[in-house]
């Protein structure tokens, strides 16, 4: 078996599927459908590129007839040069300069594009992927991985097109330019120093690659631990443990710090071995045109023209060197992103699958069975339905699944087992933006972006009026608190919506479902976290919002749930029992005992509880 430097076994056929399986994807973007333009511009740019360096490649022979001209003339060389020499030199050398920044100048909109577009495939993409990939994720790493990707992109597209694909142009044209003018002796070996130089700049790029991994999954960490910490900083006051995350993250940093140090003191080695190589090579042709000079076969231009085209060989031999391997570092910092789009949507819409088609909005659980871990049913067989304009509450203990029916039923999971209905369509067979565009929500945890309130209750319907966001949140009773503020719509909520209160936030959540204005809601377990007093002010404005709509209560507090038409008892993911609230008081089961410990509990902490 192959081994690297490091004795490891190698890596570079897997590497290499890996690197083209990115190109692969990256193309499109570079080539895309339907735009001419851009495709345009990856042609112009190429032409342009290919021009630069026939140009380069003809300097050192313009300025070889030049010390000729010079070294064969009267007393006063700078006489006897002919124009036609000065001018062609002086444009040769701006001709060069010149396609290689048009080049750039053309090709720039094409490789920006390329990132914007790939940036937006992938955020499409996570988005498309289901719950239970986004409950997974840590944020931090994953944001660092995008991050690095989208940018590598441009450092692919440079070093691949314009400096890689560009030195092998020049090397080609510069041998057989020698060859052509001398013997094949001085392209035999310049191409010979070239291969000894890309072969060890490979060899040792491959083996620095797995340094790089180790760099990106330390950085990735680090960036992880940082921001968890961050959003989590009210717990960390709490419990006085600045200086444990602080340790956390510069444990994290001090891994960093040593797969950094070993990255670039490998990039040390690179570099020191390919200036040895260069120069190997370089004084051996010097070797051999002086000794060319000697015996007459060659003139002091030539020998000017060889060491000039070796020189100018050099430059873009160590940059390709640099190239090589912040290309190779490239597909390394593309790969996890690309590893994001062939993540699979766990829920995707069916072949064919249409609209939802609301007529009266009646929901069907029907022997629905579900686990998030096969070896931990959460759901056995429940079967319930929602008649239109109905409100269905269900309650039990924590881990009873009532939270799960909710997300059942918006689709963030599929069923192993039974089915779910809308007016008798299978949530599976109909499109997920139907289905969602459908059902409203006001969670147990209501999670505002960092924005102004106008943006957060208008979330629910972006394309809303000004007028219609102002009677959401007058429905919602939210109105006299923002006229309060001193910035009133425009004031920030802050992060997660941290600057207001629980209260606050819910009827923010209330105004935005009422805004959405869907022909089914769902309440989870909407005033778990409240205070009594504010728990009865919200939910004043839930009956508002439940009004003339199909609703499924999920609930903690039994107390909520006493006007409904039907509740229903979740025990170890079955229906425990069924009815309405005076009927399963009546029946003394599982409700009735539910009722009595929170009325006891109510009682202990000074609250009163509605009697029945």
């Amino acid at each position: 078996m192959k081994t690297n430097v490091s004795g490891e076994p190698d890596p570079m056929p897997r590497r290499q599927g890996r690197d083209l399986h990115a190109l692969r994807q990256l193309l499109p973007y570079l080539w895309p459908k339907g735009e001419g333009e851009i495709k345009a511009r990856v042609v112009v740019s190429l032409t342009c590129l290919i021009l630069a360096k026939l140009f380069n490649a003809a300097i050192p022979i313009v300025y070889g007839h030049a010390v000729d001209a010079v070294n064969g003339k009267g007393s006063n060389p700078l006489l006897t040069i002919p124009a036609a020499l000065i001018v062609a030199y002086g444009l040769t050398r701006a001709l060069s300069l010149a396609f290689g920044e048009i080049r750039n100048a053309v090709f720039i909109k094409g490789s920006r594009r390329a990132r914007r577009r790939v940036g937006l495939r992938i955020f499409q993409h996570l988005h498309a992927l289901s719950l239970r990939f986004h409950t997974e994720r840590q944020t931090g790493g994953l944001s660092r991985s995008i991050e690095r990707g989208t940018s590598a992109i441009d450092t692919l597209l440079s070093f691949a097109l314009f400096n890689i694909f560009p030195t092998l142009v020049e090397l080609i044209l510069t041998a057989a330019v020698l060859w052509r003018l001398f013997d094949f002796a001085y392209a035999a070996v310049t191409l010979g120093t070239v291969l000894i130089y890309a072969a060890y700049t490979i060899r040792i790029s491959n083996w620095r690659l797995s340094l790089r991994r180790t760099m990106n999954d330390s950085d990735s960490r680090a960036n992880t631990r940082a921001i968890d910490s961050l959003l989590n900083h009210e717990t960390v006051k709490y419990f006085t443990n600045e200086a444990h995350e602080a340790a956390r993250y510069d444990e994290a940093l001090a891994r960093y710090e040593k797969a950094a140090v070993k990255s670039e003191t490998s990039r040390n080695m690179l570099n020191v071995g390919q200036g040895i190589i260069i120069s190997l090579g370089l004084t051996v042709v010097m070797l051999m045109a002086a000794h060319s000079i000697r015996a007459g076969a060659m003139s002091l231009g030539g020998f000017v023209l060889v060491n000039t085209y070796l020189l100018q060989i050099a430059a873009p031999l160590n940059l390709f060197g640099w190239a090589y391997s912040s290309l190779k570092q490239a597909f390394v910092d593309m790969e996890k992103m690309f590893d994001l789009l062939d993540v699979n949507a766990e829920i995707a819409d069916t072949a064919g699958a249409k609209p939802l088609a609301i007529t009266r909005a009646a929901v069907e659980f029907r022997d629905v069975s579900f686990a998030y871990d096969p070896r931990r049913p959460i759901l056995q067989h429940v079967s319930f339905s929602i008649p239109a304009g109905t409100t269905m509450a269900v309650v039990g203990s924590s881990g009873a699944g009532k939270s799960t029916l909710s997300r059942l039923l918006f689709r963030f999971y599929d069923t192993q087992a039974g089915s779910i209905l809308i007016d008798g369509q299978d949530v599976r067979d109909v499109t997920q933006t139907s289905l969602r565009r459908s059902i409203g929500i006001v969670p147990q945890d209501t999670v505002l972006f960092n924005d102004t309130l106008y943006y957060n209750i208008a979330y629910g319907r972006p394309d809303a009026t000004e007028a219609e966001i102002r009677h959401a949140a007058r429905l919602a009773h939210i109105q006299g608190f923002i006229d309060s503020l001193p910035d009133g719509y425009q004031s920030m909520v802050g992060e997660r919506g941290l600057k207001l209160s629980g209260g606050e936030k819910q009827r923010v959540a209330i105004a935005r479902a009422l805004l959405k204005d869907p022909p089914i809601m769902v309440f989870d377990e909407a005033t778990s976290a409240l205070d009594s007093h504010t728990e009865r002010e919200i939910q004043a404005n839930l009956r508002e919002a439940a009004r003339g709509r199909s609703v499924l209560v999920v609930a903690h507090r039994l107390s909520t749930v006493m006007d409904a038409d039907e509740i229903l008892v979740l025990d170890q993911g079955v229906i425990a029992e069924r009815g309405k609230f005076q009927d399963l008081m009546d029946a003394e089961g599982l409700f009735h005992g539910m009722w009595m410990k929170q009325q006891k509990q109510a009682e202990t902490e000074g609250v009163g509880v509605q009697s029945v």
